[in-house]
Formats: structure tokens, sequence, C-alpha cells
């Protein structure tokens, strides 16, 4: 890990926005590094006399589940581009340019945060006032706005009978077959919004059962672009892997994958599930690329598979 990512997601490890497994990663370096050590904790004193100065009432479970979900329905459903599109505003390249004024960038935080809240506060009171505080039960369908997390999945063997378990004021379960749309919500659910990757593992896994399901394809495509453990990344892929002929989505985040991901296994797994469609001209963009990439194993592949394509006139 560099200094630089380090100072980049400083603020977001203070306001607990990491991920575990990058929390570990960043606790892990700052007991090597001083300078980034140093860092941090100015960063949290900052964030002491802020609160020291402008207390602010910490927002309940239930609020911030509703809110992270509200924001990434938002996200999901906006106009986004092919494989090969790029943000034109980088949020880390910006932190790292305030970095270096910890006060300011903790107060931009706060602010945009509190706003933030007490915005889906307003949107989500009336119904929460009716609906979140009532317990759910085995035979009800479960307010998502109500589950603060996913604990585990599990599949009776030999049959689609699933089991969740899952939190809200207190620990639920839901037992029903995979075919159940409450079963289907809550593994949904998890594939994207649990902080256990044990638990996102077990959810891909069975939603690799019915990728057909428009709902269950676009959680795998979520899924293969931005899940933070490799393996649940794999899983997705093979669950992807039979609709790469006829899903141009499917394609183009197999291409990204290929492209970008950090893991060399799941960049040679989606190159080889995009063997039958190399062919097609965005494949055969990328693997004239890949001529020149980095792992040796890649770029041996790609060679093969551009001379066994006809030459373009």
């Amino acid at each position: 890990m560099k200094c630089e990512w380090v100072q980049q997601n400083v603020v977001f490890y203070v306001y607990d926005e990491l991920p575990d497994d990058a929390r570990h990663e960043l606790d892990q370096h700052v007991a090597r590094c001083k300078d980034c050590a140093a860092e941090l904790e100015a960063m949290r004193s900052s964030r002491r006399e802020l609160v020291r100065l402008n207390p602010v009432e910490e927002p309940s479970p239930n609020l911030l589940t509703s809110s992270r979900m509200k924001l990434q329905e938002a996200l999901e459903s906006a106009e986004q581009g092919g494989w090969w599109s790029r943000l034109v505003f980088d949020p880390m390249r910006w932190l790292n340019q305030v970095r270096f004024a910890p006060a300011l960038a903790s107060a931009i935080f706060i602010i945009g945060f509190a706003a933030g809240i007490g915005a889906a506060y307003k949107m989500v009171k009336g119904k929460s006032t009716d609906a979140g505080n009532v317990p759910i039960g085995l035979g009800q369908a479960p307010a998502l706005a109500s589950i603060s997390g996913i604990n585990s999945i599990s599949q009776q063997p030999g049959s689609s009978q699933v089991t969740i378990k899952y939190d809200t004021v207190s620990p639920q379960e839901l037992s029903g077959p995979m075919s159940d749309p409450r079963v289907e919500q809550l593994l949904l659910y998890a594939a994207r919004n649990n902080f256990n990757a044990g638990v996102r593992m077990d959810s891909v896994n069975l939603l690799t059962q019915q990728p057909s399901n428009e709902h269950v394809r676009e959680a795998l495509l979520y899924a293969l672009r931005y899940d933070s453990n490799a393996g649940v990344r794999l899983k997705a892929l093979d669950g992807l892997g039979p609709y790469v002929k006829d899903d141009v989505r499917v394609r183009d985040a197999m291409l990204e994958a290929l492209m970008a991901d950090s893991n060399p296994g799941v960049r040679i797994e989606a190159l080889h599930l995009l063997e039958p469609v190399r062919a097609d001209s965005s494949v055969r963009i990328v693997l004239e690329r890949l001529e020149k990439d980095e792992n040796r194993y890649i770029r041996s592949q790609a060679r093969s598979l551009l001379a066994q394509l006809p030459e373009m006139n």
C-alpha cells in the first residue's frame, strides 16, 4: 500500500466509511509509516474538535441504511457509458488536493453528511413511524429500510430452501425457496450492502443459480464491477458467463474487468469467458491492446485468440 492511497482515504477511515478489508490494510500501513500515522492523528484531532464545537446527533442505523440505499438506487438509475468511459470528475483526486487542510476537509464532510441525512430523514419520517418499528416475522416481507445487516446465508443441501438471518432492531430470520420474492429481496440486498465478504460471497453464489432474472443479473454486474473481494467478483463472473453472447452489458462488464481488475485471476477468467465473442469488434480492440499487457499469460492468450481471427480489410 502506498502513502498516497492512505492520504486519499484517511477521511473515509476516520468517518467509518471504508470497507473492513481496506480499514485493515490502512491500519497495517500506519503501524509502519510515521508520516501516515501523523496524518491520521491530525484528521482524528480535527474531527474531535469539530464535534466539540458543533455537536451532531448520530443518525439511527435504520436511517443510515435507508439513506445509503436511496443513494445507491439513484446512482444505478443514472445513465452509464460503456466499458471505455471514464468519469470526468475524480473524487479521489479532489480529496488528494484537500488532504493538506484536514480541518477544511472534515468540515466539508460533516456539513454534507448532516445535510444529506436531514433531507433523507424528512422523506422517510412518515413511513418509518408507521412501518419501521414493526417487528419482521417469518411470514412477512422484510422492509429493507429497517434492515441494518445480513448475518448469514445458508442453503439446505439438495434443495432450493434458503435461510437468511438478518438484523433489524433485533436479529431476525427468514426461510423459504429462492423463488420466494422475500428471499430474493434479501439476497439482492446482501450482495450489495453487506460489509461481511463471506455473506456477500454466499449471496452471489446463490444468485448465480438464477442469472436469467433481470434483477439478479444487475446484482451480479454490480458485484463484478464494484465488490472489493476478488472471490465475490469471480463468482459473479461465473454466473454471467452464459450471457456474454447475448447481453452487451455483460460483455462490457467483462471487458472492463479484463482491462482494469486488480486481481490477475479475475482478468484471466474474464478473458476465457470472452473467447466465444472474440470476433466482436470491441473485444478485438481490447485483445490488440493486451498484446502488450504486463501479465505474460494474458499477453500470450490475447495473441493466440487474435491469431484465430480473420484479417480485417
